[in-house]
């Protein structure tokens, strides 16, 4: 009965968070991972961990992966040229730096290293959107940061996963395995796409009854989630592969992504953001010394970023929007939260340590954009224009 209830009230809660979200302007994602602390056993404990909810969550978390991975545009990267993937790389770079730094600065080990190095696409692109800003200079070179960051982020957890599981031994050849594969379905897929293309078009087709591209977009996840347990390699990498390859090979998608999105983000991705709310430690919060080191990290992983971002001043970016720049980039949600949900799977990271990551995801979350817009107002022209910057249209 007491799971038939966390049920309801979890279905409950998918639907009408994110019209609460919109009234208050907070990003769903916080609401929804507020709403699970306030329900979850260390508040007001209406409801529990259990497997039903565990299993939903899980799928909500390879959904989440796999849109991660299908939201790249790799024709935005190609236009955008050489140039400015550098200065993502540069800023990446400095990032990782800086991260490892302040990682053993506060007595944590090298996996925190890439939790710092994280940032949200997700928030980057509705906030240059609202501020318009998608397709200027500044905007372009903040997007291709992220998307790196996002990018390399999640390759780098997921090495060090597999080496913290075997080791160094045959097993890390799972890795190029891995890829090799991908690769070759990647040959096959471009191949029948040129043999075949009225049969591929139907994947993208808004009406088709059977929903083709869904499908087949659930069956590359499945797959390559599978190949990923055969391998013993992390399922959210072979979910956010399967999503990278759809992206790579199909640069038009239509309202296929709508729709996937609609499917994931309308239901299985907030039920496993409630339930990282649910299980939020929030007692090892209600210590002094556990706040202020929580507060100490929010401070530290916002001063990495800015200071990472006065790699941009190289592409003659004036101060103030260097300053905007490691603001937003400070924005860290989704990646941040699956980092650190992979680094307690493997017993990395503690619940203590996990509480406070997702109490960076959701002050920064909130406060990130907020700042980046009070630094450069909405209509605020470019202070210097920054040469070789392709201006062409973003996400």
């Amino acid at each position: 009965m007491e799971h038939a209830f966390s049920v309801i009230l979890v279905a409950i809660a998918a639907f009408v968070l994110p019209l609460a979200a919109g009234r208050l302007r907070l990003p769903a994602v916080v609401l929804e991972i507020l709403f699970g602390i306030l329900v979850g056993p260390d508040a007001l404990g209406f409801i529990h961990e259990s497997e039903v909810l565990a299993y939903l969550a899980e799928l909500g978390f390879l959904l989440l992966m796999f849109l991660s991975g299908f939201e790249i545009d790799f024709g935005q990267l190609e236009r955008q040229g050489v140039g400015v993937a550098l200065t993502g790389v540069g800023v990446f770079v400095v990032t990782l730096g800086l991260a490892y730094y302040a990682a053993e600065l506060l007595g944590y080990g090298p996996f925190v290293t890439l939790i710092l190095a994280t940032t949200s696409v997700g928030l980057v692109v509705p906030t240059l959107r609202n501020s318009r800003r998608s397709t200027t200079p500044l905007g372009q070179a903040i997007l291709i940061s992220a998307l790196i960051a996002d990018f390399l982020t999640l390759i780098g957890a997921t090495l060090y996963a597999l080496f913290t599981e075997h080791g160094i031994g045959w097993k890390l050849l799972n890795f190029p395995v891995l890829f090799v594969s991908i690769a070759l379905l990647l040959l096959i897929l471009k191949r029948l796409a040129w043999w075949y293309p009225e049969k591929f078009e139907r994947l993208f087709d808004a009406h088709d009854p059977e929903e083709m591209g869904i499908r087949m977009c659930l069956a590359f996840m499945f797959v390559f989630v599978g190949l990923s347990y055969m391998l013993q390699i992390e399922p959210i990498l072979g979910a956010f592969f399967a999503g990278t390859v759809f992206a790579l090979v199909f640069r038009h998608r239509g309202d296929l992504e709508q729709k996937l999105k609609g499917f994931s983000y309308g239901f299985f991705i907030p039920i496993f953001f409630i339930y990282v709310g649910v299980r939020f430690d929030l007692d090892a919060l209600r210590h002094t010394g556990v706040l202020i080191g929580a507060l100490m990290l929010i401070g530290v992983a916002v001063g990495i970023k800015v200071v990472a971002s006065s790699v941009l001043l190289l592409r003659r970016f004036a101060v103030r929007e260097v300053l905007a720049a490691g603001v937003l980039l400070s924005a860290r949600l989704s990646l941040v939260i699956a980092v650190a949900e992979l680094g307690a799977r493997l017993g990395i990271v503690d619940r203590t340590l996990e509480s406070q990551v997702i109490l960076l995801a959701i002050v920064t979350a909130t406060l990130s954009p907020t700042l980046f817009g009070a630094i450069l107002p909405v209509g605020k022209p470019a202070a210097t224009p920054a040469p070789g910057v392709s201006t062409g249209r973003g996400l």
